[in-house]
């Protein structure tokens, strides 16, 4: 109820939020790819709350299209990390697992990451809200390093089952993600 006091849109997000997790605990979460596509809308959701809560003139839909990728990305290494853990018990450990294999969630990657190498560039060259010499394009090789390092951690290091331990203790990644967002502030506030 608190959460409609703050914003009625918050309120709906977070009802909506809610009613999925419910879903996903009962149903979604045993039925392949749509498994990892309730993973990822749950940050989308996240996103969408957030931006309900604060002001902003525009807010650029490429932020949604970027984190739905990123959340898919993460989400299918972590189901390909957990395929190459259990290897021929994976069914028996979580009955989604059935559903995958090692060459089809590699499939799923390629596709996925190419396509958010895509629309990150996309987006440093054509949300509004970004200054108009398209300075935030210097980004694009910390975000190609940053998914090409999460590849090789999950292919060739058969990491992945832990993003999160990814994210804080992998110091190329950590440094990598220091890089962007430096890069980010300085365009955002020196380069215009």
């Amino acid at each position: 109820m608190g959460a409609f006091l703050l914003n009625w849109k918050f309120g709906l997000i977070l009802v909506i939020y809610f009613l999925l997790n419910l879903l996903y605990s009962f149903v979604l979460k045993n039925i392949a790819i749509i498994d990892v596509l309730a993973l990822a809308s749950f940050y989308v959701i996240r996103v969408a709350a957030g931006v309900s809560l604060i002001t902003v003139q525009r807010f650029s839909p490429w932020l949604f299209v970027c984190t739905t990728l990123i959340a898919l990305f993460i989400g299918l290494g972590k189901r390909r990390a957990e395929l190459v853990l259990l290897a021929d018990n994976a069914n028996s450990h979580r009955k989604v697992l059935d559903g995958y294999t090692i060459p089809f969630l590699d499939q799923l990657i390629v596709i996925v990451s190419g396509t958010t190498i895509v629309a990150y560039s996309l987006y440093t060259f054509s949300a509004d809200n970004l200054p108009a010499n398209h300075l935030m394009m210097l980004t694009i090789p910390f975000v190609l390093y940053g998914i090409f390092r999460y590849l090789y951690l999950i292919n060739v290091k058969n990491e992945g089952g832990a993003p999160e331990e990814i994210v804080l203790h992998d110091w190329p990644f950590l440094v990598d993600m220091f890089l962007w967002g430096l890069t980010c502030i300085a365009v955002l506030y020196l380069g215009t």
